[in-house]
């Protein structure tokens, strides 16, 4: 990875903060983002501790629109190059939150801020080619389905709901967006990290999650064993020209049946499209800071 740039969303701690030490141990220049800036900083001293080049830090809140409009006009003005972007920022709430933009919070984060912020960057990415898009999913996709009928969730929320839509969204998204990037020599992949030990849905955790959690940790994946497939994809040389794959230990998978739904990737991309405010005859937006 000697040479190339990386930008981590999410990347102070968990799979996020793994992914970005892994990638700054093979040569990578690192740049991570986060929400907490005490916690940025103290992640940035562990990366620069096996890095080879400056760690870049941004601070954004992904789950604001604005704040991701923001964070992709500061990584076009420092960042020359991006090899990769590594779309890891997410989490879970068992209850019903709404963002700035007035949108329900997991979709928001899960989905929509990895939609937008991809979308401002794709032309660095291009510039840069061959780059490569990875977004973190979830093996719950399996159990997902997009209710474009209420996706605020207004009528009905379950926190466990809502995250298996937002982490099949990432999966027809990346399909969505490996399709649309045919012939740029930008690739676009997703993954199922494993079922890992981190502080994720710590803030607000379902009660048979904070039941159960405790009990199985022993046997969960270490942050570093659940970035291997993000820094496998990242960095794979045999991988630099596939795309439109999920993948899980490393290895490529089939996603569930409705992940293949043409039409649903086709709606949602639309949707997204107008709920982030994006030209939808571009993949620009004309809206930058």
């Amino acid at each position: 990875m000697a040479g190339k740039t990386v930008l981590i969303t999410g990347g102070t701690g968990g799979i996020g903060k793994a992914t970005a030490l892994g990638l700054a141990a093979r040569g990578a220049r690192v740049a991570i983002t986060g929400h907490d800036a005490d916690r940025a900083a103290r992640s940035a001293a562990e990366i620069r501790a096996v890095a080879s080049s400056p760690v870049v830090v941004f601070i954004a809140d992904l789950s604001s629109q604005q704040e991701v409009r923001r964070l992709a006009g500061d990584v076009l003005h420092t960042l020359d190059r991006l090899d990769v972007l590594v779309n890891n920022v997410g989490g879970f709430w068992n209850t019903r939150r709404v963002t700035a933009d007035g949108l329900e919070y997991t979709f928001a984060l899960n989905h929509l801020a990895s939609f937008l912020l991809t979308n401002l960057l794709l032309e660095r990415l291009k510039e840069s080619s061959p780059a490569r898009v990875v977004t973190v999913s979830s093996g719950a996709q399996a159990m997902g389905r997009v209710d474009f009928a209420d996706l605020p969730a207004e009528r009905s929320y379950s926190g466990q709901r809502a995250y298996n839509q937002s982490k099949l969204a990432n999966v027809l998204f990346s399909y969505g967006l490996a399709a649309r990037l045919s012939g740029s020599r930008v690739t676009a992949n997703v993954l199922h990290p494993g079922v890992v030990a981190t502080a994720f849905g710590a803030e607000d955790p379902g009660p048979l999650q904070g039941f159960l959690n405790p009990l199985v940790q022993r046997w969960m994946k270490t942050p570093e064993q659940g970035a291997r497939t993000s820094i496998h994809l990242a960095s794979a040389p045999e991988l630099e020209n596939v795309t439109g794959q999920y993948f899980a230990n490393s290895t490529s998978r089939k996603s569930s049946r409705r992940s293949y739904s043409q039409a649903d990737a086709d709606r949602l991309w639309q949707v997204s499209t107008a709920l982030v405010g994006l030209d939808p005859d571009s993949e620009r937006s004309t809206n930058l800071p």
